[in-house]
């Protein structure tokens, strides 16, 4: 069987083709159907979804402002969307994805223990630079990252109060599952070192479980490790029975944590196996929690106070800024370091920083989580869901258009995070909201997006993001390459 024709899959089209581009496309379409029609059939009308999904997926985000009621029903029927198209691979034929909520398991998983040898950390220490900043330290960074509009006042708050709490810090009588534990993203490290219990899942690949489990033995934790015939790990996307039942055996309030990742048509798959594997993990476990960490190269609303930072920043810019800004724009037809938002912008606004290197594929993906976050909330669910700051980890660093972008950011006000750093911030973010029943009661999910937000100045900065990232890459071509 080919790596296309296992688990969950696409579905294969009259010519045998499996369109990633269709289904990406009618998501979308399905999304807005009930709220906004002429949206749906703008989105159904687009030939070119490679390049054309930008608008359509940023007004999946757009509908939702002002109306709770819209947000909900988005994502409602995205995720219901995503559920009736892919399909699942069970003995050679493909059915419904959702049959994988009541499978029976190919065979049980094994759990490995590993315990950490060293003693768990009493104090929320966060690399930066070199260096381990605690206390006075870490507050003036907070307050710093503050004032300069790169991380939101409310993600301050919530650090600071994890720090004045470090017994919060080992999550007891929890069991975190990290789905996707070997990515860069994910709060594994940290929480090992705070003396968690973490439950791990990853492909089945050794070089992936040697790093864990050296990490696992370094740090002050427990992790458990599916095991199947001696070996280590499992494979999302075509044993989500099998994990869902592992997990759901598990000892401890269970947190799932979302956060895997894969090139292309394979983030949505494993992303949508992620997706059922949640539902039939509930139906075992009501006492579930959820874990994301939000893109910050996505859409969304944001409070009025970014709103009038970014207006206030255009209409500062020195000299030099406005006398190159003009003729950029003019040559460029107006794509070029177009303000942020509009010059009299009143209340909450649209901060769109898609990015189309990184493809429609990777925006459904995210997509796909924020919608399950949405909905969990609406149901009652604890749910942990924090914008992560721009990061400069393997797989952004590969794309060589990103990395360039990222290595000139700096020039548009937009701080980009070492991965160690962004690491312990999100981690020390999830142990607030396990701690505070998922945060802040909000009117409106857009506010439960936007709080705690590390945006990176991306919500704040005078222009645009994409009107600044091909001026970014060629600003930073010379830093990337180095």
């Amino acid at each position: 069987m080919t790596e296309q024709q296992h688990g969950v899959v696409f579905p294969a089209g009259p010519d045998g083709r499996r369109s990633t581009a269709a289904v990406g496309r009618t998501v979308v379409a399905d999304a807005l159907r009930e709220v906004d029609p002429t949206g749906a059939r703008a989105a159904e009308r687009e030939t070119n979804w490679r390049s054309g999904y930008l608008p359509h997926v940023r007004r999946t985000t757009e509908v939702g402002l002002g109306s709770r009621t819209a947000a909900r029903q988005v994502a409602a029927a995205g995720l219901e969307s995503v559920h009736r198209q892919l399909r699942v691979v069970v003995d050679g034929a493909e059915v419904g994805l959702d049959v994988l909520r009541h499978a029976a398991p190919a065979g049980a998983l094994g759990t490995e223990t590993v315990t950490g040898t060293a003693e768990p950390e009493r104090e929320l220490t966060l690399p930066f630079r070199g260096r381990r900043l605690r206390g006075a330290e870490l507050s003036a960074q907070l307050a710093d990252w503050v004032d300069r509009g790169v991380v939101e006042p409310s993600c301050a708050t919530a650090v600071e109060t994890v720090a004045a709490h470090p017994e919060w810090l080992a999550l007891p009588g929890r069991t975190v599952a990290v789905l996707g534990a070997g990515a860069e993203m994910g709060p594994l490290t940290a929480l090992l070192r705070w003396g968690a219990t973490v439950a791990a899942v990853d492909l089945p690949r050794p070089p992936l479980w040697d790093r864990v489990l050296d990490t696992a033995r370094r740090g002050a934790g427990t992790v458990l490790v599916p095991t199947r015939d001696g070996a280590r790990g499992a494979d999302l996307i075509g044993e989500v029975p099998a994990v869902a039942d592992w997990l759901g055996g598990l000892d401890g309030v269970p947190v799932l944590g979302n956060y895997v990742y894969a090139d292309g048509a394979v983030n949505v798959r494993v992303s949508a196996a992620v997706d059922v594997l949640t539902l039939r993990l509930q139906g075992q476990r009501p006492d579930l929690e959820m874990a994301f960490l939000a893109t910050p190269t996505d859409v969304f609303v944001v409070p009025e106070e970014a709103v009038a930072a970014s207006v206030a920043a255009y209409a500062g810019r020195g000299r030099a800024a406005k006398l190159l800004g003009r003729p950029l724009r003019t040559v460029s037809g107006g794509r070029l370091l177009q303000r942020a938002y509009p010059r009299d912008a009143d209340g909450p606004g649209i901060a769109d920083s898609l990015v189309p290197q990184q493809g429609p594929n990777y925006a459904l993906a995210k997509r796909l989580q924020r919608w399950r976050a949405t909905t969990a909330r609406a149901a009652g669910t604890t749910v942990s869901m924090n914008v992560a700051p721009p990061t400069r980890t393997r797989s952004v660093l590969k794309n060589r258009a990103l990395a360039a972008a990222y290595a000139g950011a700096h020039r548009f006000g937009v701080e980009v995070f070492d991965p160690a750093t962004s690491n312990v911030l999100m981690a020390a973010l999830l142990v607030h909201d396990l701690h505070t029943g998922g945060g802040p009661d909000q009117d409106e999910p857009w506010q439960d997006e936007a709080h705690a937000a590390a945006h990176g100045g991306l919500w704040r900065t005078p222009y645009a993001p994409r009107s600044a990232l091909g001026l970014a890459a060629v600003l930073g071509v010379g830093a990337a390459r180095s």
